[in-house]
């Protein structure tokens, strides 16, 4: 049995301990926000916090965590108000986002460090691997987040922290659903027979 402290909760693995961390996170506990990518260690996909510092979880054994806390995308902001979330919302820097968690975890972990990063840091501290080429985006996202944290920006093009899912579509046109038109019935109706 593995304990470590999961986004600030005790957890305990039943598992072999020679399970990678990814596993545990996406199997056990339920935390898909994690990325299957490699497997090998290069995407980044997979990247969470260990004691504050990124590691990519299908490297790391869930014996190799015992003790120690881990915070995954989920425990980075239950309600998206991180500034590099916010940042990466508001610069265009999302395309398919299946590599957006790790880059986001591997972007707080860099401001966290050092909230006004240059171009070569921040290309340095994300090596992670988009399919989509969102780098250019990228650099500026993170570069606004740094302002956000410093006091020196803020960010209204994203939701506001705390905002539903459901206030945030009626807060944000272009998410909003689609109104069905009055002759084909409501977008909630069931087809009828």
């Amino acid at each position: 049995m593995s304990r470590m402290t999961v986004n600030d909760r005790p957890v305990e693995f039943e598992m072999d301990p020679q399970t990678p961390l990814l596993w545990a996170l996406r199997d056990a506990a339920n935390l898909t926000g994690t990325k299957y990518g490699c497997g090998i260690g290069d995407c980044g996909a997979c990247t969470v916090l260990v004691d504050g510092s990124p590691l990519r979880s299908c490297l790391i054994t869930i014996a190799e965590c015992e003790g120690r806390f881990v915070k995954t995308i989920e425990g980075l902001s239950d309600d998206r108000s991180h500034p590099v979330q916010q940042a990466l919302v508001a610069e265009q820097a999302i395309q398919c986002g299946f590599c957006t968690p790790g880059i986001v975890i591997n972007a707080a972990a860099l401001l966290a460090r050092n909230p006004d990063p240059d171009e070569a840091e921040i290309k340095q501290a994300i090596p992670n691997l988009c399919r989509c080429g969102v780098y250019p985006r990228l650099v500026r996202a993170v570069q606004r987040a740094g302002r956000v944290m410093r006091r020196e920006e803020t960010i209204s093009a994203a939701p506001a922290p705390g905002i539903t899912a459901e206030d945030a579509a009626r807060a944000v046109p272009a998410l909003a659903p689609a109104t069905a038109s009055a002759d084909t019935g409501s977008a909630t109706d069931t087809p009828q027979e």
